[in-house]
This record gives C-alpha cells, sequence and structure tokens, in this order.
C-alpha cells in the first residue's frame, strides 16, 4: 500500500468521523440562535468544562476542607448535568429548520456520549477512567491474545475444506428449511381456500335451513289443528252410539213389562 492510499483513507475516515468533533458540532449548533438543543448543549459543554476546571483545581489543592467542598459541589453539578440528559434527547429527534439527516444523527451521537463524559469527572469519589484512543488502548492490553500470532494474510481469510464443508451444509439445510416453508405456506393456502368454500357453502345453506324451518313450524300447526279436529269428531261419535243403546234399552225395558202387564 503505498503512501497516497494511506492518506486518502486517513482523509475518508476523518471525514466519516467528523460528525463525532464536539468542538465543532458546539460550533455548528451555535449557528442557530433558534435552536434550543444548540442552546442547552453550549451550556452542558460550559458546565463540563467548568467541572473539570474545577476537579483540576481540587486536585491541586491541599487544604482537605477545600477539597471535599470543591468535590461537593462537583457531585451536584454532576446530578444536575445528568437530569438534562433526557431534555437533550428529546431536542435531537426535534425538527430544525435547515438540518440534515446526518446531523441529527451526529446530535443523537453526541448525546448518548454526554453520560459517559459526565461520569468521567473526577468528584473524589473514584478515579476517573483513563481514556485511550486508536490502536494504543488495544495493544496496552496484554491478556488478549489472537491464535494467528498477529498474521492476517490472505492465507489466513482462506477456506479450508472444514470450512467449505460447513458452508455447504448449511446452504443445503436452508435450502431443505425454505423448501418446508413453501409447504407449509401451499398447506395454508390450500386450508384458506377450503375454509373459504364453506364459508361460501354455509351462505348458500342459510336461505334452505330458514325454509326447512318455516316448514316445519308449519307442518307442527297443521298437526295440532288435526289433532284438535280428530278428537271433536271421536267425541261425538262416542255421544250418537250412546244414544242409540239408550233407545235399545228403553225397548227392552218396555217390551219386558208389556210381557208382564198382560
Amino acid at each position: 500500500m503505498s503512501v497516497i492510499d494511506i492518506l486518502t483513507r486517513v482523509d475518508a475516515i476523518c471525514q466519516k468521523y467528523d460528525k463525532y468533533d464536539i468542538e465543532k458540532q458546539k460550533d455548528l449548533n451555535n449557528v442557530s440562535g433558534d435552536d434550543a438543543f444548540a442552546r442547552l448543549y453550549g451550556s452542558v459543554e460550559s458546565d463540563i468544562d467548568a467541572a473539570l476546571q474545577k476537579a483540576e483545581a481540587a486536585s491541586k489543592e491541599k487544604s482537605r476542607a477545600s477539597v471535599v467542598a470543591i468535590n461537593a459541589e462537583i457531585r451536584r453539578t454532576k446530578a444536575r448535568l445528568l437530569e438534562e440528559v433526557p431534555k437533550l434527547q428529546r431536542l435531537a429527534v426535534k425538527k430544525v429548520k435547515g438540518l440534515s439527516t446526518e446531523e441529527y444523527v451526529a446530535r443523537n451521537d453526541l448525546v448518548l456520549t454526554l453520560p459517559d463524559r459526565i461520569e468521567a469527572i473526577p468528584d473524589g469519589t473514584a478515579a476517573a477512567p483513563k481514556q485511550s484512543s486508536g490502536w494504543s488502548g488495544s495493544a496496552s492490553r496484554a491478556e488478549i491474545k489472537f491464535d494467528s500470532d498477529g498474521r492476517f494474510d490472505d492465507e489466513y481469510f482462506q477456506q479450508t475444506e472444514e470450512s467449505s464443508q460447513f458452508r455447504n451444509e448449511f446452504e443445503m439445510r436452508k435450502i431443505k428449511q425454505n423448501q418446508g416453508l413453501e409447504v407449509i405456506s401451499e398447506g395454508l393456502d390450500t386450508l384458506k381456500n377450503m375454509a373459504h368454500d364453506m364459508n361460501e357453502e354455509f351462505d348458500r345453506q342459510v336461505p334452505l335451513m330458514d325454509e326447512i324451518d318455516a316448514k316445519v313450524d308449519k307442518a307442527t300447526s297443521d298437526l295440532k289443528n288435526t289433532n284438535v279436529r280428530l278428537k271433536h269428531t271421536v267425541t261425538q261419535l262416542r255421544s250418537s252410539r250412546n244414544f242409540c243403546i239408550d233407545i235399545i234399552l228403553l225397548c227392552i225395558i218396555l217390551g219386558i213389562a208389556a210381557y208382564l202387564y198382560k
């Protein structure tokens, strides 16, 4: 890789991460006077700078009472600044005229880094975490070991026979899974069509069932009327037969009385 390529890549990386430059973002945000986020963020930034200056002064102070008082004031400032973070999160997504999507993203990133920056301010309770950037932080960790001994050439990333078999098996299983999903989808479509046909058949059967119910009600009413007429007819027949029997008995009695009288 030539020096020109290195410079080109460094320039591209700088442009990509330029939105994380706090000072530049503060200057850009201060341009718009009607931007509530810019005003509040600028106030928070000034308070953070003031707290850092107080922490530096406390580290140089020899009087223990003064150090305790300064640290207490720093802790109060930190608590107040942490309460401002939710407000900044709401204002970061608020629409402002003239801001692009990248600027909204940059604002959100700035707000996300605020809690860590606030907690990193020394207040006498715990040592401030040491900030490291670039490869220096990762290089200082001796407990991290690489199997490749630092060699990341083209041969390191070549596929082995085992990885190729694993990839082929993965692709085959993926194909089978897709086929199974297609079969399930076809089955669901079939069930959907069957349910639709059954619904249509039910809709067609409803009028027939209503007609059958009406006919059954009519037949029941006719049967009741027929039973009533039949009962009345039977009653009439029984009454006439009893009358005939009474006449015959009366004749027999009169015949016996006339025989005895003679």
